[in-house]
């Protein structure tokens, strides 16, 4: 099993500090999450329906109906190697460590680069990369990544663009064409687990060229999503209102923690942000990881990179996390 965050009860366990006095900003899952409708009872008692108008919405989102509703994003990255034939692949990281243990398993010839200009350098047949990137914030904007599908297409190829923390950021995302005429060979993951706060709800979605997405419902199966999760990502795909609002707390929220941890942690390079996360280098980025678990805080630890990842806080957690940060600074 590979490392997420999220595992506040080891943590609890290690540092010594009661589960419930942890503060976790270790996921980028924003810390308000859309407010829960109530669930009709025949949700628990029939079986999911396809056709219940969760992919009319979420097409109405997204911009495309080129989709397939998945349990989150993992499926999909779990499955998307198999169908495709052993190739050489080029993976964009530091990335969600995920992506490279999927493509690997399949037997997949795996190169890791640090660029999209050098992933297109190799010879691989599919370039996968998370935009914006996690851990780094790294953002490419749209017409790189078109032209980087077009590119790709040529020489029949396929992009793969995991937008899992794009939606405070609408005007980057490439969803709208993936799947269609303009870049049939473009595949792009979604979820409504970060920016809607709904990770338990598990639901997600892929937009790609119709045949794939018969393929992956295939290897998928049917009642992948159940019919509560179903219902409330209706309503938080339906419910405009809300989603303006939260886009601007979360870019608020993200501006505020880009400037607290560039003012105490003073890192050599600029600190980078989703929004949902922001991520510096460090040189002793296990330290202050390990400074600020034992005053209740979860963060991620990327140690071969020397990077610290910190989540959003929620409006009462700030005080308490800014009062950690600071006496980091003053050991």
């Amino acid at each position: 099993m590979l490392e997420h965050g999220g595992r506040l009860r080891a943590a609890a366990q290690q540092y010594g500090v009661p589960l419930e006095q942890w503060i976790d900003l270790s996921t980028g899952i924003s810390p308000w999450l859309y407010p829960m409708p109530d669930i009709p009872t025949t949700c628990w008692h029939r079986l999911p329906e396809p056709d219940d108008g969760l992919d009319t919405i979420a097409a109405q989102y997204y911009g495309n109906h080129q989709l397939l509703a998945t349990a989150g994003s993992q499926p999909a990255i779990q499955q998307l190697p198999s169908l495709f034939a052993p190739c050489r692949v080029a993976i964009i990281g530091p990335t969600y460590n995920e992506h490279v243990a999927a493509w690997r398993h399949s037997a997949h010839e795996l190169r890791l680069v640090d660029s999209l200009a050098a992933a297109l350098a190799t010879d691989a047949r599919i370039i996968i990369l998370c935009n914006p990137n996690n851990p780094t914030a790294m953002q490419y904007p749209p017409e790189v990544l078109l032209h980087a599908a077009a590119q790709l297409q040529a020489r029949n190829g396929w992009l793969v663009v995991d937008e899992a923390y794009g939606d405070a950021y609408p005007e980057y995302s490439v969803t709208p064409v993936a799947g269609t005429s303009r870049a049939p060979h473009l595949i792009t993951l979604r979820s409504l687990g970060k920016f809607f706060g709904l990770a338990g709800a598990r639901v997600g979605f892929v937009f790609a060229d119709s045949a794939l997405l018969e393929q992956l419902a295939d290897q998928l199966g049917p009642w992948t999503i159940s019919g509560p999760a179903r219902w409330v990502a209706q309503h938080a795909l339906a419910n405009t209102a809300w989603q303006t609002n939260q886009i601007t707390h979360i870019k608020d929220a993200g501006v505020r923690l880009k400037l607290l941890m560039t003012q105490i942690l003073a890192p050599a390079e600029p600190v980078q942000s989703t929004g949902l996360f922001s991520t510096c280098r460090l040189p002793n980025a296990q330290g202050l990881f390990k400074h600020l678990a034992e005053r209740g805080i979860l963060v991620r630890l990327f140690p071969n990179e020397s990077l610290i990842r910190i989540g959003i806080a929620a409006d009462h957690e700030w005080k308490r996390l800014e009062l950690a940060l600071r006496s980091w600074k003053n050991t």
